[in-house]
């Protein structure tokens, strides 16, 4: 199949909060991949033996079947239960994939905990691409059909290597940034790292989801195990089936403007419960909450999210096989994911992950972020320090929503060599975006591992990649404790120590939070989730949209 993919009004890929006359006047909320992709024919479990229980009760297994429809889109806001495989081979040929990533840095490994278990990270992506009839029909300039898709909804779900909680960092679209390199996969044409700061939701247009991916991981260093996409017929369906969410209004609203910008929402005061099309303007709405900007948009989108989540998994109204069918259809349809989650099978299986948090332990939170000045003054940047803090605790596993963590110190299975054997290769990673690298870190650092008695250490000056933050990295499990013994004699946090299949040894990446001279700046692990992140609690059914004075009626 071809590229052709679609983008909302106007023809350049603007993001601006308040844009000029002639930019997009219409919001998106998804959007789907551009090639389709085939699975396996013989897989999944219809090949076993006939289950005795549903042939007992068909009708009951029946229902069993219909209700693993919801979990496709719920595995997008959050997941909820659900059991079967209808239609397994042919539900199957209708999910799209595509590699993970077209980065060219490897992501790190996880982290187990004690239980060793490990974390789950799904970036979540809305495509304003409108590639198909039933997707232009929900809106968007015809002129504008045929162009480079955006990823205007991004946001990233954290799954705790426990399963107690979820937590979900939204990025604004308007956000610049640094994009990395990436390889379209199908041209082989290769996207250079850009020297500028770069809307974020250009990132789609560079290869595909791989690339925002990529473009994610190199931001906030959290490693992606997974992405899905969706887009507009797909919420429009979902919407649907389940009878309608619950939004709230405090105020009544109309999106539209005197000069035609808005989704067209029109809602009283108070509570609606909304469906199809309507269910989609509520997603897409900017002109009309808030300041009229992409965060208030993003705000609206937690609301409804943990909404549906509510509504999915009271299963009140999933009663339908009909309506269940066709949902399974639009659903599976509607998605692209990674080529790790290519089959209903897979996705039912992280949707049993994912409903293992309770709905009050899910948190939904947007990156803390500053307005730009200048050409960039509607755009937004990730707020220095803020953005960090949040990044950093889904790194390191930490719940978003205050509460207790049950993390604990992963278990070390092998005993730390002898000092003086434990060989470890420093590197000078001290560089930022607005510095180079400090002089002479990597050999004053390792003056002090030789002082601790750590004499076959060495200084790798071929890579001087930047970190923010200092950190040890080892390749197997047997270094692990050799690792966490160089950290000790450092003053380097236990949680900085990480396994990566991307280096061979021990390697010290002495980080931008160590320039200076003297013993490492070891901080106190903040656990707290900044303010200005806005979090919103998944059980909070008093959430309420604040209405734009200029769009009430």
């Amino acid at each position: 199949m071809g590229r052709s993919s679609v983008r909302g009004e106007g023809t350049r890929p603007r993001g601006r909060h308040d844009g000029p006359p002639g930019s997009r006047g219409a919001e998106s909320a998804g959007g789907r991949g551009r090639r389709s992709g085939s699975a396996p024919a013989g897989e999944g479990p219809g090949r076993g033996r006939p289950d005795r229980r549903a042939r007992r009760a068909p009708r009951n297994g029946r229902r069993r079947v219909l209700r693993w429809v919801a979990t496709v889109l719920a595995l997008l806001i959050l997941g909820t239960g659900g059991a079967g495989y209808l239609y397994y081979k042919h539900l199957n040929g209708n999910i799209r994939k595509e590699d993970l990533t077209l980065g060219d840095k490897q992501m790190a490994d996880h982290k187990a905990n004690a239980a060793g278990q490990t974390p789950l990270n799904i970036l979540l992506i809305g495509s304003d691409a409108r590639d198909s009839e039933a997707n232009q029909k929900l809106g968007g300039a015809k002129e504008t059909f045929g162009g480079t898709p955006l990823a205007d909804v991004q946001m990233l779900l954290h799954l705790s290597a426990d399963r107690s909680n979820i937590s979900v960092v939204s990025m604004p679209r308007d956000t610049m940034l640094k994009m990395p390199k990436c390889t379209d996969p199908e041209s082989g044409k290769v996207y250079p790292a850009s020297t500028v700061d770069v809307q974020t939701n250009e990132s789609l247009g560079r290869g595909g989801p791989g690339c925002t991916v990529a473009a994610w991981y190199e931001l906030t260093g959290i490693t992606i195990d997974h992405f899905m996409m969706i887009d507009f017929a797909g919420v429009v369906s979902m919407a649907d089936a389940i009878g309608g969410v619950p939004v709230c209004v405090d105020a009544n609203v109309h999106s539209r403007g005197s000069d035609g910008k808005g989704s067209g929402l029109k809602l009283k005061e108070g509570t609606t419960s909304v469906k199809g099309k309507q269910a989609l303007q509520w997603l897409r709405t900017r002109y009309g909450f808030e300041d009229n900007t992409d965060l208030g948009r993003t705000k609206a989108q937690h609301q409804y999210l943990n909404s549906m989540v509510r509504q999915l998994r009271k299963g009140t109204k999933l009663t339908d096989p009909g309506k269940l069918m066709n949902l399974a259809e639009a659903a599976t349809s509607a998605l692209t994911v990674d080529k790790g989650l290519d089959t209903v099978k897979k996705l039912y299986d992280l949707a049993e992950e994912l409903k293992k948090a309770p709905t009050d332990r899910i948190t939904m939170t947007t990156m803390p972020n500053v307005y730009g000045t200048g050409r960039f003054s509607g755009r937004v940047y990730p707020k220095a320090g803020e953005a960090e803090q949040v990044f950093r605790m889904i790194r390191e596993d930490i719940p978003l929503d205050g509460k207790a963590s049950k993390r604990k110190a992963p278990v070390v299975k092998d005993a730390a060599a002898p000092d003086d054997q434990i060989a470890v290769s420093v590197r000078n990673a001290t560089g930022t975006d607005t510095m180079g690298p400090a002089q002479g870190r990597a050999s004053a650092v390792k003056g002090l591992l030789t002082d601790a008695g750590f004499t076959k250490a060495s200084v790798d000056s071929q890579n001087t990649d930047p970190a923010a933050r200092t950190g040890l990295l080892y390749p197997s499990a047997d270094l692990q404790g050799d690792a966490q013994a160089v950290a000790k004699a450092l003053g380097i946090p236990v949680s900085q120590v990480q396994k990566s299949t991307g280096v061979s040894g021990i390697v010290l990446a002495v980080g931008a939070d160590w320039r200076e001279d003297g013993a490492y700046p070891a901080k106190a692990v903040d656990e707290k989730t900044p303010e200005s992140a806005n979090p919103l609690n998944g059980a909070d059914e008093g959430a309420c949209m604040h209405v734009n004075p200029n769009y009430t009626w």
